[in-house]
């Protein structure tokens, strides 16, 4: 079975070199990394054991489902791994997934284990990764072995996913209406469902995710956020992103009205300080703002 390694990149040019190194460490390598480029010039990578091929889109915007698309079409392996550019792969992580597409069909969704700031300033050691990577507390954990059905289509996450290529073509990829940051992924699952695609959960085909500063809910992309809840409304006949639009809503930056979210202004810094990550935290979590926007709500 060939794979391809798919993965989509914007800035972040340390992150996506230790993404190419963790490969070229896997217990079983890859046929090819194809990597969609969403700015103007190439990246400058560490040498691969693999063929590495770089495809430009430009910047400009961050058309996430646009690049995931693309990064599929340009592939030749008969299995694709989709990772993120933070993503660092487990040795085992590609003969994991390889294992499960041979056992089962439609799309796997493996491990992530988030690292705290600073673990990976000597470079790639797998031994501490594991020793310090956690669970996102807001995403349920892996099976004890083997697969598990996953029955809530909703938990669609692109981050670290494969399927195989004809699988992926059959689908349909990801709807590129959905522009920039926000719905693609509720989206694709939604026509995974709709489709009767299986989607599991595999023990293993673990991703290391790399501390990088974010905000969580995603204030600095309301913009993005706001059209495509509109797009996905439109086009399923209900919305998705709620408890985002909910903590919006409390921040005084959104309302509802009987056509959909309006925006009532720009987020400011108020808004950015409550949802930044701290660099004590190995990932930003939108329970804990909500809960707190929530609590503060009832005492005014």
């Amino acid at each position: 079975m060939t794979v391809s390694i798919c993965t989509l990149a914007h800035g972040r040019s340390t992150h996506l070199a230790n993404l190419v190194t963790g490969l070229s460490q896997s217990d079983v390598l890859p046929d090819e990394l194809v990597i969609a480029v969403m700015q103007d010039n190439a990246y400058d990578l560490p040498g691969a054991p693999f063929p590495v091929r770089q495809r430009i889109l430009g910047s400009g915007a961050i058309p996430l489902a646009r690049a995931r698309n693309t990064a599929a079409r340009e592939a030749k392996g008969e299995l694709l791994i989709f990772l993120d550019v933070d993503c660092i792969p487990h040795p085992a992580c590609v003969p994991d997934y390889i294992a499960a597409s041979r056992s089962h069909g439609g799309v796997f969704m493996g491990e992530v284990g988030y690292l705290p700031k600073g673990s990976t300033d000597a470079g790639v050691d797998f031994a501490l990764f594991e020793s310090v990577a956690v669970r996102h507390s807001e995403r349920p954990g892996p099976p004890a072995r083997g697969l598990r059905a996953c029955e809530d289509y909703r938990c669609f996450w692109s981050l670290n996913f494969a399927m195989s290529a004809d699988l992926f073509r059959a689908s349909g990829g990801f709807d590129e209406a959905f522009d920039g940051y926000g719905g693609e992924d509720t989206d694709f699952g939604r026509t995974l469902s709709s489709q009767h695609v299986p989607l599991s959960w595999v023990k293993g085909a673990k991703a290391y995710h790399q501390y990088h500063p974010h905000f969580m809910p995603p204030v600095h992309h309301l913009n993005s956020i706001l059209a495509n809840a509109a797009t996905f409304a439109r086009k399923w006949g209900h919305p998705t992103m709620q408890h985002w639009l909910r903590a919006f809503v409390l921040m005084g930056l959104v309302e509802r009205t009987e056509k959909g979210w309006r925006k009532l202004r720009d987020p400011g810094e108020s808004e950015f300080a409550l949802t930044r990550q701290q660099a004590d935290q190995p990932y930003a979590s939108s329970a804990l703002v909500l809960a707190a926007l929530e609590a503060q709500a009832l005492t005014t």
